[in-house]
């Protein structure tokens, strides 16, 4: 009896030593890179199964930004707009400057040759850093999408070093991120724009000059419903016989020289404002803007923008007219007309409301890609939007609070309606998000506070 007790006794030190073992072969990178995500993935399915992020919606107080109670902090507010993210790149022609005359149409077919395909597996959230090293790398650059990522995606002083978690929190990149990479670390040049059109981006890729657009994208989520999710896509060629444009798509297996259907391009296109990014050499700056027609100036394609958003949203239904409306505040956003763009952005907020869930969920992720609300209500004064829209995406929409740009602007709001502990707990909380993060930076320099 007491052997057997024994070997009872000695079977149980298997188990931690088993357990042991299990834990040190997952903190090998090869593993870790193949199943941290699905650890991930399964938590995340977890907590949406109690809080789905589809049922959050936010409810804008459509206060009268010219109340005394919100008018206080505003001229503090506008002295604060100079902290606003922009692009650097230099093609910023006046109106007076752009090119009027009517541009060849372009031929049925073109497509680019020279494209080195990059995708971005086993890495976090890596579709921005992928897509402009296929941009890049077809001028001729040499890095790849790691040396991307560790300027625009440098996680937190935790994982700055680690390519397998850098990602992780920092869940996308912004247009002008992408752009500022291109313009201030590389010797080529890049300039991003709202509001283009199928033509322009056959004109484009015609005169050998790919696109990286940034749209929606479809799939069904573990429940079996249709999602959306952020996406961007570099465009590479286009067929008319075939109908579609050839395109590198950096998350789909296999996604070489897929064939994207025009209509469907459109349509995943029309949820960021129809905005497309364009990488080339300096030396063929004025060949671009030259082909960029009156697209050359940002304000001109701005009002482009806001005119097709207007046209839909007298022409599209259901849920379409929810990215309309969006739109329609982001192209307000651009031109500086923050109390109109609140008000597209109420109805569209409105329109989200109404969502048909039946076979499809909310755009919940919208605020993870888009922040133009955030500069709306801001600077039209309404803080407590801010502070209540941020609050929905960050504890509803996602498994974990970390969306950098959320968490800024609700600091901003907070600093603006007297709470400042709660502002620089926000900027500090961006800045392990986005080591080093200029915007969430200065606001603490702005503050006397360290990061």
């Amino acid at each position: 009896m007491l052997i057997n007790k024994n070997k009872k006794f000695k079977k149980l030190w298997l188990i931690p030593i088993g357990l042991l073992t299990i834990l040190l072969v997952y903190f090998l990178p090869p593993v870790r890179s193949r199943l941290e995500w699905r650890l991930d993935a399964l938590r995340t399915q977890i907590i949406y199964l109690f809080n789905p992020p589809s049922e959050a919606i936010f409810q804008p107080s459509e206060l009268n930004p010219l109340t005394v109670e919100t008018a206080v902090g505003t001229a503090r507010a506008e002295m604060m707009l100079t902290l606003t993210p922009a692009s650097t790149s230099t093609a910023q022609p006046d109106s007076a400057s752009t090119p009027t005359a009517t541009p060849e149409p372009p031929p049925a077919q073109a497509i680019l040759d020279g494209i080195t395909y990059v995708d971005q597996h086993n890495r976090w959230n890596y579709c921005g850093p992928a897509n402009i090293t296929m941009a890049l790398n077809f001028w001729g650059w040499q890095g790849d999408r790691d040396d991307v990522a560790r300027v625009i995606k440098p996680g937190s002083p935790d994982t700055s070093k680690n390519f397998i978690e850098r990602g992780l929190p920092d869940k996308n990149v912004m247009p002008y991120e992408m752009v500022d990479f291109v313009n201030e670390q590389t010797e080529y040049r890049a300039l991003y724009r709202h509001g283009g059109d199928m033509e322009l981006i056959k004109r484009l890729i015609a005169a050998g000059f790919p696109v990286v657009v940034e749209k929606g994208y479809y799939e069904r989520d573990y429940t079996g419903k249709i999602d959306w999710l952020g996406h961007y896509l570099f465009t590479t060629g286009y067929d008319d016989a075939k109908g579609g444009f050839i395109v590198q798509d950096a998350y789909l297996k296999p996604g070489k020289d897929l064939l994207s259907k025009y209509e469907e391009y459109e349509d995943g296109w029309r949820s960021f404002n129809y905005l497309f990014m364009v990488i080339y050499p300096p030396e063929r700056e004025a060949e671009v803007l030259t082909l960029l027609g009156p697209w050359s100036d940002s304000q001109w394609a701005a009002r482009n923008a806001l005119e097709t958003a207007e046209r839909e949203i007298q022409t599209l239904s259901d849920n379409n007219r929810f990215f309309a409306w969006f739109n329609k505040g982001t192209s307000h956003v651009a031109l500086n007309q923050y109390t109109d763009a609140a008000v597209a952005y109420d109805q569209a907020f409105r329109d989200y409301a109404s969502w048909d869930t039946t076979t499809g969920n909310r755009p919940f992720r919208m605020m993870w890609y888009q922040t133009g609300p955030y500069f709306a209500y801001y600077y039209a004064a309404r803080y407590q939007d801010v502070v209540n829209l941020a609050n929905t995406t960050l504890n509803d929409t996602i498994s974990t609070p970390t969306l950098e740009e959320s968490l800024l602007w609700r600091g901003r709001a907070y600093y603006m309606i007297g709470n400042t502990p709660a502002a620089i707990a926000d900027y500090r909380a961006a800045l392990q998000v986005h080591m080093n993060w200029f915007p969430a930076v200065q606001a603490l320099q702005e503050l006397g506070a360290q990061p």
